[in-house]
């Protein structure tokens, strides 16, 4: 790490990852510029409106709300005084296609009581999942989540660990290990899909995600993640970072192999002594990045690592309150690994689709007007990689899901929505400047995380990276880590 003799830094990209870079770069006496090419910060958790009805676009829940809290105590200030956590019961209902259903979260007892009333020889091997996660988030959470990977000799002082815990395994191979009962194999291995894995690919070191939610809880901010980004920008600015909407970046300035700045599109310049970029690191190489400065991550190679599945998202309100349904619901269908090869391998859209129904207004009225309810489903799709053409198929899929839904979970839909829209692999594309429509930007299996994963701190000096692509990996605990182990690589300031 060397010293700068000045103290200007520029972040890419005002998701959460880049949200909390600029707070940790200011803490570090950083005179920080956070620019960002949408109309408000958040990233993939923008605010959408349909005529009087407001969506959180992207993260449901906070499973780490420590790492939040953390950002406000760099500043001496309290998270609370900005923004509510309301506790989410249950986390999640699952719904299998032999109409037997799992609610999960709560207290030990409950989730044991639930178990045994679906499959009573599975509590023990349940214990048994929760002793190894810990174990494993002992390891890969509390010492490595925030430790910088760009030096292969980090990963190989962690060979030792990685193997002990079982990390060659996938996520669902170690579950099935310890649980026997095939929907529950389904419902303790689904966490994958939160970050853009397939269970059936991703290593098993995401299983540390059971004991993330142990040990903290679930957790839905009060007035939506919308409400969380405004608290956070409220933050930046009280500390006078600077924050710049509706700008694109067009290009990284590179002199020597030293970062200079950023070029946008209108043409200007904008010297800066480091910059950081939030933004997916395989659009950032191909297309932010000279092909002179590019070493570790050329073309050839980005176009040979695997990207993670593209996301369907469907928002809607009604005119009637579904009362009985949870703030998360998990509707599987009948296929489950062949649905998983259609999405990851064969890339091809399934006819049989498992949703993510979130209700948020289950934790949280105020989220849509009295006598309305609010949800947006996700349906897990390929990446456009696949060449679908999301204008032909958008309409097909709505009526799929609108099916199950009505079929499944919420009688009388179709003749009570009041709202509807729908996002698509294209609108992760072009609005938020993902390689291929990705939803999470390169998949978590073992080849792609840690050192093998993209590096936060770059092979071009000064250049560095947080977010979903670099490590620890996706989801909001994973990119608000990526911004607190800059503190360990950015150069100290003279």
């Amino acid at each position: 790490m060397s010293d700068l003799n000045s103290d200007t830094a520029i972040v890419i990209g005002g998701g959460f990852g880049g949200i909390a870079s600029a707070l940790r770069l200011k803490k570090l006496g950083y005179r920080t510029t956070l620019i960002d090419n949408n109309p408000m910060l958040g990233g993939r958790a923008q605010v959408y409106k349909d005529k009087n009805f407001k969506y959180d676009a992207g993260p449901t829940v906070i499973t780490a709300p420590i790492l939040f809290d953390e950002l406000f105590e760099l500043f001496g200030k309290n998270r609370s005084d900005y923004v509510e956590f309301l506790p989410v019961k249950p986390w999640y209902k699952f719904m299998f296609s032999d109409d037997e259903y799992l609610n999960y979260g709560g207290t030990l007892e409950e989730t044991f009581d639930e178990i045994k009333r679906i499959s009573p020889r599975d509590v023990d091997g349940y214990k048994k999942l929760l002793k190894i996660s810990k174990d494993i988030f002992d390891i890969g959470y509390t010492k490595l989540a925030d430790q910088p990977f760009h030096k292969i000799s980090t990963m190989i002082a962690q060979i030792p660990h990685l193997i002990k815990l079982k990390s060659y395994l996938t996520v669902y191979q170690l579950v099935s290990l310890f649980i026997k009962n095939e929907n529950l194999r389904k419902a303790f291995s689904f966490h994958p899909l939160l970050v853009g894995g397939s269970p059936l690919d991703t290593t098993s070191i995401y299983c540390l995600i059971h004991h993330v939610e142990r040990e903290w809880g679930i957790w839905f901010p009060k007035g939506g993640t919308g409400a969380l980004v405004s608290a956070l920008q409220k933050l930046m600015e009280e500390e006078q970072i600077e924050i710049i909407n509706n700008t694109e970046v067009d290009k990284i300035l590179i002199k020597e192999n030293n970062v200079t700045g950023i070029k946008i599109k209108n043409g200007e310049n904008i010297e800066s002594d480091i910059v950081v970029c939030n933004g997916d690191p395989s659009f950032a190489y191909l297309n932010l990045i000279d092909n002179t400065s590019k070493k570790r991550f050329s073309n050839k190679k980005i176009s040979r690592l695997r990207q993670s599945m593209g996301l369907f998202v469907w928002y809607f309100s009604t005119s009637k309150i579904y009362e009985d349904v949870e703030h998360h619901t998990i509707i599987m269908g009948n296929a489950y690994k062949e649905l998983l090869d259609d999405i990851y391998k064969r890339k091809i859209l399934s006819d049989d689709l498992s949703l993510y129904l979130h209700r948020p207004t289950a934790t949280d009225k105020q989220m849509a007007p009295e006598g309305f309810d609010s949800f947006y489903v996700l349906a897990p799709v390929p990446n456009n990689e696949s060449n679908i053409n999301w204008e032909i198929e958008s309409p097909k899929i709505v009526a799929q899901i609108k099916n199950t839904l009505e079929e499944r979970v919420l009688p009388e839909l179709k003749n009570n929505i009041v709202s509807s829209f729908y996002v698509t692999p294209d609108t992760f594309e072009d609005r938020f400047k993902t390689y291929k429509g990705s939803g999470f930007s390169i998949s978590p299996i073992f080849s792609q995380s840690a050192w093998f994963r993209f590096h936060n701190k770059s092979e071009i000096k000064n250049l560095f990276f947080a977010g979903a692509g670099t490590h620890p990996g996706a989801g909001l605990p994973g990119v608000v880590n990526s911004a607190k182990l800059l503190e360990r690589i950015v150069p100290k300031i003279k």
